[in-house]
């Protein structure tokens, strides 16, 4: 309940200066918002061999030259699922 009012606070005030007033520690407060991060996170659709393939694939059609920027967004648009 407290880490709830720190969040919908946290554009007024600085998180430490809530935390000291509701009696929390800040690395608490950061700790259960990294959790909640993760739990509304998607899962990865593309498994780790899959993506190496995908890299394979991309990096001699860009000659060598596509830097991991650029190899992201190509590789992004290659994975995406379908548009409906």
């Amino acid at each position: 309940m407290k880490y709830a009012w720190i969040e919908s606070h946290s554009r007024q005030w600085p998180v430490s200066l809530l935390c000291q007033v509701l009696g929390v520690s800040p690395s608490g407060y950061h700790a259960c918002e990294a959790r909640d991060v993760d739990a509304n996170r998607p899962r990865r659709r593309v498994s780790n061999d899959t993506l190496l393939v995908h890299i394979k694939a991309v990096h001699p059609e860009s000659r060598g030259e596509y830097g991991w920027p650029r190899a992201w967004l190509l590789l992004a648009a290659r994975i995406r699922e379908p548009e409906r």
